[in-house]
């Protein structure tokens, strides 16, 4: 006759009372923590929580707003850098457009003095000559003047330091005295700019000079 073996009722008491402790191995740190303080009431004011929430929203609107500042910073750098390209390129074409037509200017004058050249080689007139050179400096007048190039007269005016350079003095009649008698060489001047004084001889009143001595 075949009975069930039944362990004896302590052992079976003794199994029960075993605990899976597998769970503990489980849980990480992390998760106790923040179930501890998940079940941990919140002690902040409400008043506090939205003036901290107000407090981040500035802050990331500060932050946009730097960004988008920046950002048109840059734009407006690389503007005014092609800007100031442009007009530096600008302003060389139109350089080098106003020497080109200066120098188209001084072609005739070269033509006229080529002509001079083989005029006297041919052994022109003296008239012939005359009108030559003579249309060899209209030529040239006329390039000065489409330059903005301005001859000064000198001859019959007061004598001007700011304009004219005195060679030398002659005697005079009292009404000549300190008057441009003569001129060596012209004077020339563009817009305000003086680019050459007049190179002048200069009267000196007989009288005056007496005096002086």
């Amino acid at each position: 006759m075949i009975r069930n073996h039944r362990p004896p009722k302590d052992e079976k008491e003794n199994e029960l009372r075993v605990t899976d402790r597998r769970r503990i191995y489980l849980d990480p740190d992390d998760s106790e923590k923040a179930n501890r303080e998940a079940e941990q009431p919140n002690l902040k004011p409400s008043y506090v929580e939205e003036l901290e929430g107000r407090t981040k929203a500035a802050e990331q609107q500060v932050q946009e707003v730097q960004a988008r500042f920046d950002q048109l910073r840059q734009q407006l750098q690389r503007e005014t850098d092609e800007t100031r390209q442009r007009l530096n390129r600008s302003a060389d074409e139109r350089a080098a457009a106003e020497k080109a037509r200066f120098i188209a200017a001084l072609l005739p004058v070269m033509d006229g003095l080529e002509r001079a050249i083989q005029a006297a080689n041919e052994n022109a007139s003296r008239e012939a000559m005359l009108q030559g050179i003579q249309g060899i400096a209209s030529s040239f007048q006329a390039a000065l003047n489409s330059a903005g190039v301005e001859s000064l007269s000198a001859i019959g005016d007061d004598f001007n330091p700011e304009l004219h350079e005195a060679v030398d003095t002659v005697p005079s009649a009292p009404e000549l005295d300190g008057k441009v008698i003569a001129e060596y060489s012209r004077g020339f001047r563009i817009g305000e700019r003086l680019l050459r004084p007049a190179r002048v001889q200069v009267g000196r009143a007989i009288q005056a000079r007496n005096a002086n001595e």
